[in-house]
C-alpha cells in the first residue's frame, strides 16, 4: 500500500481525516503478506496487505483476533482497527494496534503464556468449527459446525488437504489410500467428548512475541476444536520453554495420551505445508499416516 492510502485507510478507521503517515517501516517474519509498523501524528500501527491473497483472508483473521480478545485472556491480542477485501485501487489489507516489543528480558513470559492459552482454551461452543471460514497461512478451512470432532478433524482438516495435495502435488494414489484408511480409523485413534474449545490455530513460536504488554498472540487460524489440536503446531517447530508446558499443565491438565495423539495432529500441518511448501513435508505427514493407518 502506499503513504496516501495507508493515510486514508486510518483516517478513517479513526475517524481522524488530520492523520498524517510520518513513515512506514517493513517488518519481517512473514512470507505470504506485506507487513509494516506505520509511524503516524496519532501514533504508530500495524498493517497488513497483499494483492494476490483470498478476497476475505485479512476479514477472517480480524475475525479470530476479536474471538481471541473475547476470552479475556491475560495475553496481549492486537485490537483491529479495520480489515478490507480488496477494491479497484488498493490491495486487501488489515490495520490493527501497534503491539511494541519489550524493551527488556521480562521472568514469567513463558509461565504467563502457558496459563494465558489454557485462559483461551477455557472459552468453548455447543460444537466444534467456527462463524466464518478462517485461513491457515492461505489455506482456507471449512468450519462447518458439527458436534463430532472426528467428523470435524477428519472431513473438516484432513480430508480437504489430502485432496488439495492430490490435484496441486500430485498425491500418488497409494498415498491418498493410506490417508482415506487413516481418516476413517479416526475413531479408534482420538476421543470424542473433548469440549468444543477456542484455539489460537497456528500457534508456533513465531505467531508469539514478548511484548511490552506481556506475552502477545498474533496471526490466528480459529475455530473451537479440541484442544489438543493446538499443541499439534507448537511441538511441531519446537520454541515454546519447559516453563510453558508447566504452566498449562497446572492451569488446566491436558487428557492421558495426549502425548501419543499429538502426532495426528501433527499431522494436519505437516499436510498444509507440504501443500504450500512441497519438500520434506511430504515425506514426514505420510510417515505419521502410515504409523496411524
Amino acid at each position: 500500500m502506499t503513504r496516501g492510502e495507508l493515510e486514508k485507510a486510518l483516517g478513517r478507521a479513526l475517524e481522524d481525516p488530520s492523520l498524517r503517515v510520518l513513515g512506514i517501516h517493513p517488518a519481517g517474519g512473514g512470507c505470504i503478506h506485506s507487513a509494516s509498523r506505520i509511524a503516524t501524528t496519532a501514533g504508530d500501527f500495524f498493517a497488513k496487505w497483499n494483492d494476490d491473497c483470498p478476497d476475505d483472508a485479512f476479514l477472517r483473521e480480524a475475525d479470530g483476533l476479536r474471538e481471541l480478545a473475547a476470552t479475556g485472556s491475560d495475553l496481549a491480542v492486537p485490537r483491529v482497527l479495520d480489515a478490507q477485501p480488496p477494491s479497484a485501487r488498493v490491495p486487501a489489507f488489515i490495520l490493527m494496534e501497534y503491539l511494541p516489543p519489550a524493551t527488556q528480558e521480562v521472568s514469567g513470559h513463558d509461565e504467563a503464556l502457558g496459563r494465558g492459552l489454557a485462559a483461551i482454551h477455557r472459552r468453548t461452543a455447543p460444537s466444534y468449527g467456527f462463524d466464518t471460514d478462517t485461513y491457515c497461512g492461505p489455506t482456507r478451512q471449512d468450519n462447518t459446525r458439527s458436534r463430532s470432532w472426528v467428523e470435524f478433524y477428519g472431513e473438516r482438516r484432513l480430508r480437504p488437504l489430502v485432496g488439495l495435495l492430490e490435484s496441486k502435488r500430485a498425491l500418488p494414489a497409494t498415498e491418498r489410500k493410506t490417508y482415506d484408511r487413516l481418516i476413517e480409523r479416526l475413531s479408534s485413534l482420538v476421543p470424542e467428548g473433548a469440549p468444543p474449545s477456542l484455539i489460537h490455530g497456528d500457534l508456533w513460536s513465531g505467531n508469539v512475541m514478548r511484548s511490552a504488554r506481556g506475552p502477545a498472540v498474533f496471526d490466528p487460524a480459529c475455530a473451537y476444536s479440541d484442544r489438543e489440536m493446538e499443541f499439534g503446531i507448537t511441538t511441531l517447530f519446537g520454541g515454546f520453554a519447559a516453563r510453558f508446558w508447566s504452566a498449562y499443565e497446572e492451569a488446566w491438565p491436558l487428557p492421558e495420551g495426549w502425548h501419543e495423539r499429538n502426532p495426528l495432529y501433527q499431522l494436519y500441518h505437516l499436510l498444509n505445508h507440504f501443500l504450500i511448501f512441497g519438500g520434506h513435508y511430504g515425506r514426514e505427514a505420510i510417515a505419521i499416516a502410515k504409523r496411524f493407518a
